[in-house]
């Protein structure tokens, strides 16, 4: 672990643990200046010029497709969401425009994305995270149309550690953990597409490191206190790292449950987008789902699927977490905001992040959530799988209360997730009403310290580790002692072992996790007794600072 508090040691915020020493290997991610001065005003009329877009477009939407479809979990659903932004209207329109006014194509492309993340930017919230696959979509379309290959990361001729000014999704997604030993971003926080791919992939990473881009040499990345040494000795980081590697390797062989050294059972599980992600996930030692993203199943959908062949999508998931003590819980459609589905989403929202998603779009659209309530009581039904049901986005008593009623007709468990401020300090009346609460920390923590997920600048306050936003955890996780009734996080902040100690401190009894982050999070809470987990939680709501935080527990842990 690094401890060196020398000015020379970049620090930023830690996204995913792990030690790694290496090479660095700066990422270009520009077009080169000599192709598009070559490239000039491109085509000479405007209809050859949309044409030439158009094919660019194409080209641009179908690499991201086909990389979705290679990828899983969050990677398929930001993915997804950039070959659709790809083949957005409103930016063929943008461009269209200013080419029809003389604008060169190059220039009007980059007009008409500049345009697009002036919007993003000021809805702020998730809609912010947006700007940075647009500027990646810019180069890729510029790339195309000036003949060159699309940017973005080449594979490292040597296991190296790779830094940039931040990555997109698609160059995330793609990364092989053999040879990228860390990531390492000026830009970006916790949450960001960046950090949950790279969670996914298991990369140690390190996220918001000012000057990352000064970085030479061979440097050694700690993914869990968030520091890059320069200058750190190649002999002694290296057996840092062994350390660190067999460590990491004692991982592999956890199998679970998850039970404190005192006997107290903590209940571990995956997040999931679909049926293949979930039969992955069914492989690795958890007891279900915890969140299945229903969302991410109809992100490229123009309509409404039918409610017997959402059942059946359903049943995909359900069907590989059958059995005893094994139960699957289904979020209902968290569209809107970052994930617009065309048969679901508003259009032209002031600010999508604090518009209508989620619950609320079942307040114009009551058939929308009937329907498919019925198609997950249907999946039920068909496969006997255990099917808890909850709601994004809710934020009173009284839409918990509506969302309970609708759910328990249908024969199932009913809960909500606890992203808005309000449902955490309802949390009592909420437990009244419904039978679960499930925390999602990603837009509980941007909702509640007011900070775009994406501003690098904001990363200290897009933190879990707040204390304000582990209040309000706390203040949640005591609302279900009381109630007597369970208590999850499904947020990034349950893939965090450190955290997650404190988590179950707190009163938190189920964590889930992208698969490749329980063995780490589940070894952790074997280790250590519940005392221990009561003063990793007092220790982290009475720090100052997130970083604060993470170094009382990590102190208290040894």
């Amino acid at each position: 672990m690094v401890t060196d508090s020398s000015p020379s040691v970049l620090r930023g915020t830690p996204v995913v643990p792990g030690l790694a020493f290496g090479p660095v290997v700066l990422v270009a991610q520009e077009v080169s200046s000599a192709a598009i001065e070559a490239y000039g005003d491109g085509p000479g009329d405007s209809e050859a010029a949309m044409a030439a877009y158009d094919e660019a477009a194409a080209a641009v939407a179908e690499g991201f497709s086909a990389k979705a479809a290679r990828a899983s979990g969050a990677a398929t659903e930001v993915l997804t969401a950039s070959a659709g932004l790809t083949r957005d209207k409103g930016l063929r329109q943008a461009v269209a425009q200013r080419v029809d006014g003389g604008t060169s194509l190059l220039d009007a492309v980059h007009a008409g994305v500049a345009q697009f993340v002036d919007v993003f930017t000021a809805m702020g919230g998730l809609m912010a995270e947006r700007a940075t696959d647009l500027r990646d979509i810019e180069r890729r379309l510029v790339a195309r149309l000036v003949g060159e290959p699309e940017p973005g990361v080449t594979t490292p001729g040597e296991p190296s550690v790779l830094v940039a000014h931040d990555l997109a999704p698609a160059d995330t997604a793609g990364l092989d953990p053999a040879v990228v030993l860390a990531l390492v971003t000026e830009k970006g926080g916790a949450t960001s597409h960046t950090a949950i791919i790279a969670r996914q992939l298991g990369i140690p990473c390190v996220v918001g490191v000012a000057d990352a881009l000064t970085l030479s040499g061979s440097v050694l990345v700690d993914g869990t206190a968030g520091t890059v040494d320069p200058t750190a000795d190649p002999s002694a980081a290296a057996d840092l790292v062994a350390r660190d590697r067999e460590s990491r390797a004692a991982l592999d062989s956890w199998t679970g449950p998850a039970t404190t050294t005192d006997g107290v059972h903590v209940k571990l599980l995956a997040n999931v987008a679909d049926g293949p992600s979930a039969r992955t996930a069914s492989e690795a030692p958890v007891e279900g789902v915890g969140l299945f993203r229903t969302e991410l199943c109809f992100l490229d959908r123009r309509d409404e699927p039918s409610v017997d062949e959402q059942a059946k999508i359903y049943g995909e998931v359900l069907d590989a977490f059958t059995g005893e003590d094994r139960y699957v819980v289904v979020r209902t459609l968290d569209a809107g905001s970052d994930k617009p589905i065309a048969f679901a989403t508003l259009e032209d929202e002031e600010n999508p992040a604090l518009g209508v998603r989620g619950l609320r779009l079942a307040v114009h659209n009551p058939g929308l959530l009937q329907r498919q309530l019925d198609g997950i009581a249907a999946a039920a039904q068909a496969t006997g799988a255990e099917t808890w049901v909850m709601a994004p986005m809710v934020a009173t008593v009284a839409e918990a209360g509506d969302f309970a009623a609708a759910v328990r007709e249908r024969g199932l468990k009913a809960g909500i997730m606890v992203e808005v401020p309000s449902a955490a300090l309802l949390a009592d009346r909420m437990l009244e009403v419904v039978d679960f609460l499930s925390i999602g920390t990603n837009d509980l923590t941007q909702y509640a310290m007011a900070a775009d997920r994406l501003a690098s600048d904001l990363a200290h306050l897009t933190d879990p580790w707040q204390p304000a936003v582990l209040q309000l955890i706390a203040t949640t996780a005591a609302a279900g002692q009381r109630a007597d009734k369970p208590v999850g996080v499904c947020g990034e902040a349950a893939a965090d072992p450190l955290l997650a100690v404190a988590l179950v401190g707190m009163g938190i009894t189920s964590l889930s996790m992208a698969p490749a982050a329980v063995r780490a999070v589940g070894a952790q809470l074997s280790a250590v007794s519940t005392e221990t987990c009561r003063k990793a939680a007092e220790a982290a709501l009475a720090a100052a600072d997130p970083m604060a935080g993470r170094d009382a527990v990590r102190a208290l842990l040894g």
